[in-house]
């Protein structure tokens, strides 16, 4: 199968056929596994989540994506990454509400750089300020930091989504993206 076989399902899903959506499943599966494994590398050792509850996960919420007039597989595995920061996000204020917090950068620098490599709610306030800001560049930190795809990739599926832009300017945007995003959340 194709990635043009692939946007033809979901054009077919989009317009009514649900069977089209569970044909195209298994040949985005193995990726969405890859974006849950990417997203869950970042969180802390012992995270409860695991790769295949996440893509499962995002299965069991895709429908609230039936409505977009897909271009092209990478625009799907996109959203799919934009989805899955999402419900990790959830997660994370659920697990914060129970009193389960993780140390931030302010109480223990050491424990957050050894046990907590990223805390998910300080990245997704930092992300939503950058987005207000910066559209395109927290689009960019979207596709590849959370979406796992490299510039090359994140140019190809900007480009479908109607944002032409050249591989150069993504790396600028990711190179701008990821020191802005430090600074802010050092300031935190």
């Amino acid at each position: 199968m194709t990635q043009e076989s692939v946007t033809r399902m979901l054009a077919q899903w989009k317009a009514g056929d649900d069977s089209a959506f569970e044909r195209a499943m298994p040949l985005i599966y193995n990726e969405l596994r890859f974006l849950a494994r990417a997203y869950l590398n970042s969180q802390p050792p012992g995270h409860t989540l695991r790769p295949t509850e996440l893509a499962h996960e995002f299965y069991l919420r895709a429908n609230g994506l039936r409505h977009v007039d897909w271009q092209s597989r990478g625009q799907f595995i996109a959203a799919a990454a934009k989805v899955m920061r999402n419900l990790l996000v959830d997660h994370a204020r659920k697990k914060h509400a129970a009193k389960r917090q993780v140390p931030s950068a302010r109480s223990d620098p050491s424990a957050v750089s050894r046990e907590h490599p990223l805390d998910v709610l300080e990245m997704n306030r930092a992300l939503d300020k950058l987005s207000e800001d910066f559209p395109r560049p927290a689009e960019v930190v979207q596709l590849i930091f959370f979406g796992g795809l490299n510039a090359a990739e994140a140019t190809e599926v900007l480009s479908a989504c109607g944002t032409a832009v050249s591989q150069r300017t993504v790396e600028r945007d990711w190179k701008f993206a990821r020191a802005w995003l430090s600074q802010r959340m050092r300031l935190r």
